[in-house]
């Protein structure tokens, strides 16, 4: 059959390339010669030579449903949820009340096809209380609701069930890495265990970077995934932003605020810590034919501390129900502070 080659340092480009041209095969194994890739095609495109190859046929592995159907009937199978969290080693399953007698056999199911998952835990709640928290119920693998989960050369080691983190704001994550200017310094109010702060730290060549929270345990895993990943430029603080804020005296170029439900509350102390010319991401749940509501809370907020502000981005990042959406503002202050 046919492909194309191409230099090693030419791959990631060339393969972005044939997606987008719909002309890259799936059903075969790139090969790789020396310091070129031979990506197998279905046709041809005007921008490489095509020549020919013999690839070998791709394995088709049999995913989890798949395996589940020896396992489930037809209507269970329906019920099942095949999406899942997996944070570290561990993968957390939202099991619905018809399936719960069979909640064992889905779980080590998951755990035989797929061997990075080491734990397998089911939502026995929503998330809530003052730390957002989420209660879980162990169904298969070790027994433990500790991990270390691994997103852009940094490890975050948390307690799943005392800690609240989004493996799925990963992408969010990056999208502020590419933002943040040598020098900066950077404040993330409602820090967690730190996966704002150490990921922050590690990719950019930001000069501190500071995190306010109140959860003592996430604070507790904060400290101690600072030392785990080897970072000098970064300070913690345990303890309410409201209070916290009014103790510090410096300024930040860029404030995040993570926290989506009522961060508009905390707007005033963000102010506080704020100077002309520093960028605030706020965060916010939003239905898609509300979002203005995001909106009128910022320029609300500013209104009241007679700030004057210019609105940068505004992006969805991530779905939480049918037409909800986590919603970010960027906006910058350019008066008034």
């Amino acid at each position: 059959m046919k492909g194309v080659k191409v230099p090693l340092r030419e791959a990631e480009k060339a393969k972005e390339f044939l997606l987008n041209k719909g002309a890259l095969d799936f059903n075969h194994e790139i090969i790789k010669e020396k310091e070129h890739l031979i990506y197998p095609i279905n046709k041809e495109v005007k921008k490489y030579k095509p020549l020919e190859y013999k690839f070998p046929k791709k394995e088709i592995k049999e995913n989890w449903k798949d395996f589940l159907n020896k396992k489930l009937d037809k209507k269970e199978l329906k019920l099942l949820k095949t999406a899942h969290d997996v944070v570290g080693s561990i993968a957390i399953l939202e099991i619905p009340d018809e399936l719960e007698k069979k909640e064992k056999t889905i779980a080590k199911a998951l755990l035989e096809k797929n061997k990075t998952i080491k734990t397998v835990l089911k939502k026995a709640g929503e998330h809530g209380g003052v730390f957002r928290t989420q209660k879980l119920e162990w169904l298969a693998g070790e027994k433990t609701k500790e991990t270390i989960h691994r997103e852009s050369n940094v490890n975050i080691k948390l307690n799943v069930e005392k800690v609240f983190f989004s493996a799925r704001l990963a992408t969010e994550r990056k999208r502020i890495i590419k933002q943040i200017k040598p020098g900066e310094k950077v404040m993330v109010m409602f820090s967690g265990c730190a996966p704002y702060v150490c990921i922050f730290a590690k990719n950019s060549k930001a000069k501190e970077i500071w995190g306010i929270e109140l959860n003592p345990e996430a604070n507790k895993y904060a400290v101690e995934n600072v030392k785990l990943n080897k970072l000098n430029n970064i300070k913690l603080i345990e303890g309410d932003v409201k209070k916290e804020a009014k103790k510090i005296k410096e300024k930040f170029d860029r404030i995040a605020m993570p926290l989506p439900k009522s961060a508009e509350d905390f707007l005033p102390e963000a102010f506080m810590l704020a100077k002309k010319g520093t960028i605030i991401h706020f965060y916010d749940f939003e239905h898609e034919n509300e979002f203005d509501e995001t909106k009128e809370k910022v320029r609300a907020a500013c209104k009241k501390a007679d700030v004057k502000y210019k609105i940068l981005k505004f992006v969805k990042c991530g779905q939480y129900g049918p037409g909800k959406f986590r919603v970010c503002l960027d906006f910058e202050i350019i008066a008034g502070i």
